[in-house]
């Protein structure tokens, strides 16, 4: 079957397929004229791994485990490597969860200013014109000179 075929039937991009190819999850055989060609089975492995790939595996765990896929036995290593990756996503959520616990603080304040948390809010950024301090400012440019100079 050729690479069209099996993206087709399988739900992905021949992209996706040259890629499993790269990292070792995927192989195909080449025609005389060059052009990938893929069992039938190809169909039900690309299914798999695009499984793998949902559940959070990165590429070089996938490759570890489709061995035992493949002989049907798995070995106390791989339960052990899919519970340190359940605990790396687990850990993942705890920091995404803590993130957007942070930006809902950031929202309210933003929706809720105050002078606690907002410095424009602690003062005026233009206090009204007094006369009586004007008369008592030190010589020298003035306010209105020195922001036009």
């Amino acid at each position: 079957m050729r690479i069209g075929e099996v993206a087709r039937r399988a739900g992905v991009s021949t992209r996706a397929l040259r890629y499993y190819e790269e990292q070792g999850l995927l192989t195909s055989e080449r025609s005389p004229s060059g052009q990938r060609t893929y069992p039938e089975s190809a169909v039900e492995r690309v299914r798999m791994i695009q499984q793998f790939f949902t559940a959070g595996l990165p590429s070089r765990t996938i490759l570890r485990i489709l061995p035992c896929v493949d002989t049907g036995h798995g070995s106390p290593e791989i339960f052990e490597l899919l519970a340190a990756e359940r605990r790396r996503i687990t850990a993942a959520m705890e920091d995404l969860a803590a993130a957007r616990d942070a930006l809902d603080r950031v929202v309210d304040m933003a929706n809720h200013p105050t002078p606690e948390h907002c410095p424009a809010l602690r003062e005026p950024a233009w206090a009204p014109y007094d006369g009586a301090e004007a008369a008592e400012a030190p010589t020298g440019p003035s306010r209105a000179t020195a922001l036009h100079a």
